[in-house]
């Protein structure tokens, strides 16, 4: 049982309260709406590219623009790209953003409302080494940070310049990791490090972030983050955000899941959506995941919970038991909805992932075929695939003559009653109340065909549901749970970044074993097929494709990322399960390879370097040559496969 929680209420949607942060003209924090902020992809050196791109990103709705310095002379130039915006008419903040240069944040401190700094390599060079620290030892590299660190504390704090120390999982230091390891608990360490310097500067107009591009750990993160800060008596604003998120649904996909789940419960004062597209794309992504909080009160109201049944701060998947390929070690499984259509024939099954050849007479499989459909009340006179599994509403299933991988859908009170169920996998419609009113959870504890499929129509709806799996928790019910969602009448991109959050968040907890949505007039069968599967993806509770951990560039970027994320996508979209990094820079690069199995990371001009995990095996390849260098590097560890 965990009794503290990171959030004012696991049920009652509530923001939680951060002190607030002057950022130029811009406040964050406190009472003020979620920030919306973006980058800059152009060379800082060049004004007036910069100049256009941030007026681009400000009329999109960005109300930050953070723009690179990676050395003295970008941060230099940041005067100039100030004033060329104001003479324009734009006094939208700017944040100077620094990794390893602290005289580039010293000076750029003095010109812009904002200063990042990383702390994993502001003040350490990685070398991947593994230290046995003595107690004094720690010290005196705390000490060492201390001294190099303090001279822009003061700065910011003589300026009223604000301050993110921003921690990036992938680019924590030798110090932290050989300490914490590479942890949840190592981010927040590595941030405290720097808060604690500010802190005894009488400095705290800060700002705290804790990026990842895996998604478990990036909410756990902030989590734990926001639990130290109460031990601290500490409220300080956080930045949100999935660092290389990706491009295109996935991308999309990616962000609405880690962002969206600390926005659920009231977290975040600022959100970044990290897309490898240019910047302006990444502000309607990011208004539309915000806006959905703005009117989020009232609703329904949801039994709260004093005591935590699991814990929000290390993955653990709910225990189960096994029905059939539901629960117990089996991955969730997708349910595709066809129950409105007319007539359904072999083509309808196309958008699920299932091609049907007439020539052959043969069904083919995609990675993304689902596992079970709903067809309602309708009548399926063809051969299905064999892998499929199809549901039926209750009393139009009593009356099939071969029920052969064919299962009921009840209420619930069908189900008390009805003396016509599967042997095999019997679903079950509940809502939260139903589950709260179960007075005898031993009738279904002792069926081993059931499998619950959990709705809700609160507005709240994941707080709903995840309180209803913690009262089956409590009654230590193990029945396997599909989270069903419905949605009607959105547009396609909110469908896809609501969904995300509302049953991403859930898996993140551990909870679901399968995944149903219901839409109307909101998308395509395809697009929801390949939004439950990018879901889990992103929450890696199931994997079904390649994924790429690509950053979303800036003016650090040595290569067209998204050019080359197209070519190594068109090449490598078949390996399954391959992780591929895609890094414009050396900043986040060796450290998010740890995530990735392989790694794509511009080091010069036209150069590239290879990674397998965080090792380099080979430096400084022509780019026009790498493409091909990395096939050929998968090759040699065995991963690749040839496309069919």
């Amino acid at each position: 049982m965990v009794s503290k929680i990171y959030c004012n209420s696991l049920t009652q949607y509530s923001r939680y309260k951060t002190r607030v942060v002057t950022i130029g003209d811009v406040p964050m924090g406190g009472e003020n709406p979620v920030r919306i902020q973006s980058m800059t992809t152009t060379d800082t050196m060049d004004t007036l590219a910069t100049v256009q791109q941030s007026i681009r990103m400000i009329e999109a709705g960005c109300e930050y623009v953070r723009i690179t310095a990676p050395s003295i002379k970008e941060a230099q130039n940041l005067e100039n790209i100030k004033k060329e915006l104001l003479k324009r008419g734009y006094k939208t903040p700017l944040i100077a953003d620094i990794h390893f240069t602290p005289n580039a944040a010293e000076l750029a401190a003095r010109i812009v409302e904002k200063v990042r700094v990383n702390p994993g390599n502001y003040a350490d060079k990685k070398k991947f080494e593994s230290i046995d620290y003595s107690g004094n030892d720690y010290e005196k590299e705390l000490e060492r940070i201390r001294e190099r660190f303090t001279p822009l504390v003061k700065i910011c704090k003589e300026y009223g310049t604000a301050m993110r120390i921003g921690t990036n999982h992938g680019s924590l230091s030798d110090r932290i990791l050989s300490r914490y390891g590479d942890t949840p608990l190592g981010m927040v360490e590595s941030a405290l490090e720097f808060l604690r310097i500010c802190e005894d500067n009488n400095y705290f107009n800060i700002v705290l972030s804790m990026k990842a591009s895996n998604t478990q750990v990036m909410v756990q993160a902030y989590r734990l983050l926001i639990i130290t800060m109460q031990k601290y008596n500490m409220n300080y604003p956080l930045h949100l955000g999935v660092t290389e998120a990706g491009e295109g649904e996935d991308g999309r996909i990616k962000s609405a899941v880690g962002i969206g789940t600390l926005l659920e419960d009231g977290i975040g004062d600022t959100i970044r959506v990290s897309l490898t597209e240019d910047p302006e794309f990444e502000i309607p992504v990011a208004k539309n995941i915000v806006e959905r909080y703005s009117n989020r009160n009232p609703h329904k109201p949801i039994p709260e919970i004093i005591k935590l049944p699991y814990s929000p701060y290390d993955y653990k998947r709910r225990e189960t038991k096994e029905v059939l390929n539901f629960g117990g070690h089996n991955v969730p499984r997708v349910i595709a909805d066809f129950s409105k259509k007319q007539n359904i024939t072999p083509a309808t099954f196309f958008a699920a992932g299932y091609n049907y050849s007439v020539p052959t007479d043969k069904w083919n499989l995609t990675d993304q075929a689902c596992d079970y459909v709903f067809v309602g009340d309708n009548n399926i006179n063809f051969q299905i695939p064999g892998t499929l599994g199809l549901i039926y509403n209750a009393e139009a299933w009593s009356h099939l003559e071969n029920k052969t991988r064919c299962y009921p859908l009840f209420n619930l009170e069908e189900y008390i009653q009805s003396q016509k169920k599967s042997e095999i996998l019997n679903f079950v419609s509940v809502t939260i109340n139903e589950i709260l009113q179960l007075s005898n959870f031993s009738t279904f504890q002792l069926s081993n065909s059931l499998v619950f499929v959990l709705e809700t129509d609160n507005k709240h709806g994941m707080a709903e549901q995840r309180r209803a799996f913690m009262e089956l928790m409590q009654g230590d019910l193990k029945i396997p749970v599909i989270i069903k969602r419905s949605y009607q009448n959105i547009s396609e991109e909110k469908f896809q970044l609501h969904v995300s959050t509302d049953i991403g968040a859930l898996f993140l907890d551990g909870f679901g074993d399968g995944i149903w949505i219901e839409q109307t007039n909101c998308t395509s069968p395809k697009n929801v097929n390949s939004t439950a599967f990018g879901i889990l993806q992103a929450t890696r509770t199931r994997i079904s494709k390649t994924e790429y951990i690509s950053c979303p560039s800036c003016g650090r970027t040595l290569f067209d990322l998204q050019e080359t994320t197209a070519k190594i996508r068109l090449r490598t979209d078949h390996l399954k399960g391959i992780k591929i990094g895609i890094m414009g820079c050396i900043v986040n690069g060796p450290g998010e390879m740890a995530d990735a199995d392989y790694g794509y990371v511009g080091t010069g001009i036209g150069k590239i370097t290879l990674y397998k995990g965080r090792e380099v095996v080979e430096r400084n390849i022509n780019s026009e040559n790498a493409v091909d260098a990395l096939i050929d590097l998968i090759k040699k560890y065995g991963d690749w496969v040839e496309k069919e």
